[in-house]
């Protein structure tokens, strides 16, 4: 077994053990105390759609909706580019108080058939934050020709902050990499500020520098958010 195969292996053992403490965890908790569900709308504006590296589509709207209720999120997550790109995802996760998070998305793109298994790709997500310091584990479960994903794909990043700027180093194999190797594909500087309309009102503003090593791109990302 080569130390991909390993490291795979290892990411699922610890899914599973994870999972399992997540629900029993959860049930003792939510139990305990009825929670308030709150709905939050929204949308955001991009000059540029990258995930993990690599470019989507040009500008893009991505609207979304999430309901909270205590620990536990679920939400629905968009992205319409003016160039006719969509995707339409679903997600849900839960957060522990010490730091840890694990969750589920389903990527979802139009134009292919909803109810096909081969138009969704499923993955699960794990993050931890403490401090100016995120990580976070993706592994997409299924193989999906539409979503471009190839099963058992891997995904890892970490961030860090560091005064008002954010850095963040990704690497990934699979549909994430040119050659389906594992490489560092998103390596970038962001940062964020607010732009005040009025004594109440202000709009967020973000924008990053990411480079792709394994494509050999770089992009200028700015976007909003309402």
């Amino acid at each position: 077994m080569n130390r991909l195969n390993t490291i795979k292996g290892l990411f699922k053992s610890s899914i599973l053990m994870i999972a399992v403490l997540s629900i029993t965890t959860s049930l003792q908790i939510e139990t305990a105390k009825a929670q308030e569900v709150t709905f939050t709308p929204g949308v955001d504006y991009y000059s540029t759609y990258i995930f993990r590296g690599i470019a989507f589509s040009g500008p893009s709207i991505q609207p979304y909706v999430e309901f909270e209720s205590g620990s536990f999120t679920f939400g629905g997550w968009g992205s319409q580019g003016f160039d006719g790109f969509q995707e339409m995802d679903l997600y849900a996760s839960y957060a522990f108080d010490f730091g840890l998070s694990i969750g589920f998305t389903d990527y979802y793109y139009p134009g292919s058939d909803y109810f096909s298994g081969d138009s969704h790709a499923f993955e699960i997500n794990t993050g931890f934050e403490t401090g100016g310091l995120s990580l976070s584990g993706n592994m997409v479960l299924n193989e999906a020709a539409d979503a471009g994903s190839v099963g058992g794909d891997l995904y890892f990043e970490a961030g860090f902050s560091v005064g008002p700027a954010d850095l963040f180093f990704g690497a990934g194999d699979g549909w994430h990499s040119s050659n389906g190797d594992f490489a560092f594909v998103n390596i970038g500087l962001g940062a964020s500020k607010e732009i005040t309309i009025t004594d109440s009102f202000s709009i967020p503003l973000s924008g990053a520098l990411i480079l792709n090593p394994d494509t050999e791109q770089f992009y200028i990302v700015v976007g909003v958010s309402l």
